[in-house]
């Protein structure tokens, strides 16, 4: 079957000389993986590995065989062609980073337009946006809205964070209820947008005690979850 969709790029593996297993977020068939023939010493071909970069929004007609197998693209073209996350030494590790925990998240073969959408709005903010320091958390925290477990924030104020239950509290109940810095710093992402991030002011210290905060809470409520190999990356970038 042919079928034609838009898809954000989250992963390209070099397979055998010439090559690539590229693995993408669709929206219309959610996660789908494609087998890429001979595209590394393809100059004039149709595809290019360069179009295959983390996060790139496509347009993108393929073939799906639905035989559980690796499907094929027929043709792809760039949509809205970034102009920083690919070059920008703090964007691009932030677009590693990111892409691994979406190609970690997201496991359906179905549409989910609503995900698809906020995935592909963030990555436009981020592309045209400075002040970037804390975009990787607030889009872990909004991205948990879209997998199902945005913590409570009705007991916001209470001082414990219960990572299990995802919700604050005024006493310790599991080994998993935090207080101190990253949860205060935590609290201070809820109700806010990208266009104010910047209003978040943390040391570097608390930016990754919180970073930290959310992946553990990730790893309980994320089955199969791999802590990403781009993490070490962020820390030095941030460190």
């Amino acid at each position: 079957m042919v079928v034609s969709t838009r898809a954000i790029v989250l992963s390209a593996l070099k397979y055998s000389e010439a090559d690539l297993i590229v693995t993408c977020f669709t929206e219309d068939f959610g996660i789908q993986s494609y087998m890429l023939r001979s595209v590394l010493k393809s100059k004039k071909g149709k595809l290019r590995a360069s179009y295959f970069l983390p996060l790139t929004k496509l347009e993108m007609e393929a073939t799906h065989k639905n035989k559980g197998t690796l499907e094929s693209i027929k043709e792809v073209r760039v949509l809205d062609p970034y102009q920083t996350l690919h070059t920008d030494v703090v964007k691009s590790s932030m677009v590693l980073f990111i892409a691994e925990m979406l190609k970690n998240c997201i496991k359906e073969e179905e549409a989910n337009l609503s995900l698809f959408e906020y995935i592909e709005n963030a990555m436009i903010w981020l592309d045209g946006n400075a002040s970037i320091a804390n975009f990787h958390i607030l889009f872990l925290l909004k991205l948990a809205t879209h997998l199902g477990f945005y913590p409570d924030t009705s007991e916001l104020t209470n001082e414990y964070f219960n990572l299990v239950d995802g919700s604050f509290q005024n006493h310790k109940s599991n080994n998993y209820c935090e207080r101190g810095e990253a949860v205060d710093a935590l609290k201070q992402f809820f109700g806010i947008n990208f266009d104010t991030i910047e209003n978040v002011k943390l040391t570097k210290t608390a930016r990754l005690a919180t970073l930290n905060l959310l992946l553990t809470y990730y790893q309980l409520h994320l089955q199969g979850y791999k802590k990403p190999k781009s993490l070490s990356v962020l820390y030095q970038l941030f460190n």
